[in-house]
């Protein structure tokens, strides 16, 4: 058996819309991502298993897992009759790369269990198209920090996927997850066919400086440039809470920056001093979750990516 670990992952990171993404992992050692086993059998079975499995379709052909395994197997040219165990330990529409973690999880794992027959550029083109299949048109913001951990500068326009971008080893990121939907597509439906020129100026001097900014290391720089013109003065309207309330608050209480992640309703506040931490979480409880389903996160750069947990 082969069971591989998906992490989730913050798409856009505020200032990079459908161009940055960041793979993360809970600093006290759990795991937040999807988790997929397989075995060989004798006929093709999948059991979803997990907090939120019960968010998954009902239908096995809509499921995503299936899907992928049958384009693996059509990219290989024959049928492999796999038992698939999918653990969707990330709630569906969430903003954490919940779909990039099952096709992730699920393509690593049996690409590894036949000998690795696709390399890593290949596998990544997969899990795009198979993403698209999910938000409607080919994106890697997800699937690529994921696969490959690190944050992640998404250029397929340029002919290469992705490059690595470096972070700041005292950044602590805390996730918020309301408990309540909102849709990929609702999001993006919402958002605007055309920009002003202005907003285009300031949204590449916003992400061009960021870059630049982690990589030479100016802290202070990238963080005044995180700032998120292109999506969310559209977005927050759907969100349970204002996310200027939000902001105002936890700005208070020493973050360093705050954001959609991805396209909501989970949000990400930034801090570089862990004194604060367990203040801004305990806020984040009381006033942004909406229910049981509801969670906070303290989280870090997971570097690593999807990895192999048991064999």
């Amino acid at each position: 058996m082969v069971r591989v670990y998906a992490p989730a992952s913050i798409g856009n990171i505020g200032v990079g819309f459908d161009t940055l993404g960041m793979a993360i992992t809970p600093i006290n050692g759990s795991l937040l991502g999807d988790c997929v086993s397989i075995e060989d059998s004798n006929i093709f079975s999948l059991k979803n298993i997990g907090y939120f499995h019960n968010q998954l379709p009902t239908q096995l052909e809509e499921n995503i897992v299936f899907q992928c395994w049958e384009r693996f197997c059509k990219t290989l040219g024959q049928k492999y009759p796999l038992s698939i165990k999918l653990e969707k330990n990330i709630p569906v529409s969430s903003g954490l790369g919940s779909s990039a973690c099952s096709i992730v999880a699920v393509l690593v794992a049996m690409n590894y269990h036949y000998g690795s027959p696709l390399n890593k550029d290949q596998l990544l083109a997969l899990m795009g198209e198979m993403e698209g299949k999910i938000s409607g048109s080919v994106h890697f913001d997800n699937v690529s920090p994921c696969f490959l951990g690190g944050m992640r500068l998404i250029l397929k326009n340029c002919n290469i996927v992705s490059q690595v971008v470096p972070s700041f080893n005292n950044w602590v990121w805390i996730l918020a997850y309301p408990g309540v939907k909102i849709s990929t597509a609702i999001s993006r439906s919402i958002l605007p066919n055309k920009y002003n020129r202005e907003d285009c100026i300031n949204h590449s001097q916003y992400l061009s400086g960021f870059i630049h900014a982690c990589h030479t290391q100016q802290e202070s720089l990238a963080i005044r440039c995180m700032k998120d013109i292109i999506a969310e003065p559209y977005r927050s309207r759907l969100f349970p809470v204002k996310l200027s309330y939000i902001r105002h608050n936890i700005m208070k209480k020493g973050a360093i920056s705050c954001g959609i992640s991805g396209s909501g309703p989970t949000i990400f506040v930034l801090c570089n001093t862990y004194d604060v931490i367990e203040d801004i979480s305990d806020w984040l409880s009381r006033f942004y979750l909406k229910n049981d389903s509801g969670f906070v996160r303290i989280c870090a750069l997971d570097k690593r990516g999807a990895r192999i947990i048991v064999e």
